[in-house]
């Protein structure tokens, strides 16, 4: 009856040479294509630090102005944009400045990223079933991985530093990104895309001029989960030598430092809001225009 209660399972030392084999198998691809992965996001790496000098090398003024114009021109909402103020002050003031910085460009380049490759992967799962079917277990894995697993593959390609905290955090950010597009695309009204196959219209024009317009809010409901997620990484990713407001994080629970703590993740709450309701409220004004334009 041992079997009833221990589950039967492979053999001890079957099951230690899988993993052994599986070990020794991605590090013999770690060291046959290692340097040529590493050159490949040398330009991602190139992008990243001249973004993380504009950041930290610009005077402060500068770009609390340019944050809140950002604000401003996503929102057009007066209590958003000081709310915005209050938080950039209170950061600066409490010495978190430059963490703040860094984090933000990270953020951005992720951001970008995320954007460049989820849209594009969107738009074929909104086209094809059968890819929809396929894709769709792989983010399902990409959401519920833990998030220091992805480290591991990542780490041994390319070590540490801020490139494979980088891909750390889009690889747990971009699934969102791609679903929303997908789904915004599907939910385009099938009589706005016969009037505009009525018209003449091609596939491409539709895309662009009809389809992308009109799941435009949805994509930036994606857009902005996107951010939340990377931010949400951004103390993990603080292990594999990302600067920013995760490191001061990590440091507070290696050595027990309350406030250290406390204040770097009420930094990063800060920057969440802000993220958050920018992008809500641009979602939200995007949502009344189609509403007028379209009835």
């Amino acid at each position: 009856m041992d079997w009833f209660f221990n589950f039967p399972h492979m053999d001890d030392d079957a099951l230690r040479n899988l993993k052994k084999f599986i070990d020794e198998s991605f590090r013999a691809f770690t060291r046959a294509y290692g340097d040529a992965i590493e050159g490949f996001f040398s330009p991602l790496q190139t992008f990243l630090i001249y973004s993380e000098r504009f950041m930290t090398k610009t005077p402060w003024p500068i770009i609390t102005l340019i944050i809140l114009a950002i604000a401003w021109a996503g929102s057009r909402n007066l209590k958003i944009v000081a709310g915005c103020l209050f938080s950039l002050l209170a950061i600066g003031y409490f010495d978190m400045w430059d963490d703040t910085m860094r984090t933000i460009s990270m953020i951005f380049v992720c951001t970008i990223l995320s954007i460049a490759i989820g849209i594009p992967i969107g738009i074929m799962m909104s086209r094809s079933d059968r890819l929809q079917r396929i894709v769709n277990p792989v983010l399902d894995v990409m959401q519920t991985m833990p998030s220091f697993v992805y480290l591991i593959p990542v780490v041994m390609l390319l070590g540490i530093g801020k490139v494979p905290g980088l891909i750390a955090v889009v690889i747990y950010a971009i699934p969102p990104m791609i679903r929303l597009t997908n789904l915004g695309i599907r939910l385009v009204d099938k009589d706005v895309l016969e009037a505009a196959d009525a018209f003449g219209s091609s596939s491409w024009q539709k895309l662009v001029w009809v389809q992308l317009p009109l799941a435009l809010p949805t994509i930036m409901a994606g857009i902005n989960q996107c951010i939340m997620m990377a931010l949400a990484m951004v103390v993990i990713a603080s292990m594999i030598g990302v600067q920013g407001l995760g490191q001061p994080v990590l440091k507070a629970i290696a050595n027990q430092y309350f406030t250290l703590g406390i204040f770097n993740g009420l930094a990063i709450v800060g920057i969440a809001i802000i993220f958050d309701r920018v992008s809500q409220s641009y979602g939200q004004r995007l949502q009344k225009h189609r509403e007028i334009i379209h009835g």
